[in-house]
């Protein structure tokens, strides 16, 4: 999709980063931009590094331009996503391999998964295919949460939304999106004050959690290749952690299951918890349902959309949205 934050390179900038990154001699054979993301400019790259060499299959992504006009939490994405490949690959989580990264200058090179995203890969798969599927994503995320950090919160270099206290981390992030939302006059459900305030009123909850995991947060169909496996798939890697944070696993469910409940997305949980989850957990859930809403209808403001593309995600993400803060 078009957006504002793309950052477009021209050939002759794309083979300056690739000789940089994978050496002198690289040759960049063909180069074909991935117009399926939202945020960064990416590029499937073909690379010959010598008279032998047949070819590398590479993916190259691109930093939105400095100075880009970002939401509040948009800060050192590049960066949060080099501490993820770092964190979850530790963790024994399926990754594309990272062949180099340059967060300073915005860009990270890696393998080309072979696969398919899930998105287009579920239309063919049995629904027992599927389940398994969903059930090894679960099994993912639990990995994730066992990779824990020094503090709550992004882990962007200038500490802002860092605390002690995942509640205090949180409501940060919440006010964030919501000084986004009135700066760029975006519609919402209710005044802004009435959505902070009824959300602090269940961030007692929050304080259940104690240990800062790691959290992908973006783990949507879109950010999940599949290969076949036999007579069923598995996961290839997933992709896309610019946006984690250290905080509750639970918030993982907001795109596990996205726009549905985790109960309802069978083999989620099973993988995930091995258990139902509890009534904390359900309106620990709500509220990072309503936080991943409120970005999802604000962020049009600063990418540029297509109108005619996103406006029916827009309208149905703003119901979804009163949903939740009816149902707290």
């Amino acid at each position: 999709m078009h957006s504002l934050t793309k950052r477009h390179l021209s050939i002759d900038q794309i083979q300056a980063l690739l000789r940089h990154s994978v050496g002198p001699h690289a040759e960049l054979r063909d180069c074909t931009e991935v117009t399926d993301g939202f945020f960064n400019a990416v590029y499937a790259v073909t690379v010959r590094d010598g008279q032998e060499d047949n070819g590398q299959e590479l993916v190259l992504k691109v930093a939105p331009d400095p100075g880009t006009k970002l939401l509040r939490y948009e800060v050192d994405l590049m960066h949060t996503e080099a501490e993820f490949f770092a964190r979850a690959g530790a963790a024994g989580v399926p990754l594309p391999e990272l062949i180099a990264a340059e967060p300073d200058a915005g860009y990270l090179l890696m393998r080309r998964l072979a696969g398919q995203t899930l998105h287009h890969a579920r239309e063919a798969m049995t629904p027992p295919q599927l389940r398994s599927i969903r059930h090894e994503l679960g099994v993912i995320c639990s990995r994730l949460a066992h990779m824990t950090g020094p503090s709550f919160g992004y882990p962007r270099r200038d500490g802002h939304t860092r605390t002690d206290s995942w509640r205090t981390s949180f409501l940060v992030m919440v006010d964030d999106i919501l000084a986004d939302a009135v700066e760029y006059g975006r519609e919402l459900p209710e005044p802004p004050a009435v959505i902070r305030a009824r959300i602090e009123t269940y961030t007692g909850a929050l304080d259940e959690v104690t240990v800062p995991a790691l959290v992908h947060f973006d783990l949507w169909d879109g950010n999940v290749f599949v290969v076949p496996d036999g007579d069923t798939y598995r996961v290839e890697g997933i992709i896309d952690g610019e946006r984690a944070f250290y905080g509750d696993p639970i918030a993982e469910l907001t795109s596990l299951a996205f726009f549905a409940e985790p109960e309802e997305v069978p083999g989620v949980l099973d993988g995930f918890l091995g258990r139902p989850l509890t009534g904390s957990e359900h309106t620990r859930l709500r509220l990072y349902r309503i936080y991943l809403y409120l970005i999802m209808v604000t962020e049009g403001a600063t990418r540029g959309f297509d109108p005619a593309e996103h406006e029916p995600v827009r309208r149905y993400t703003l119901g979804k949205l009163a949903e939740e803060l009816a149902r707290l």
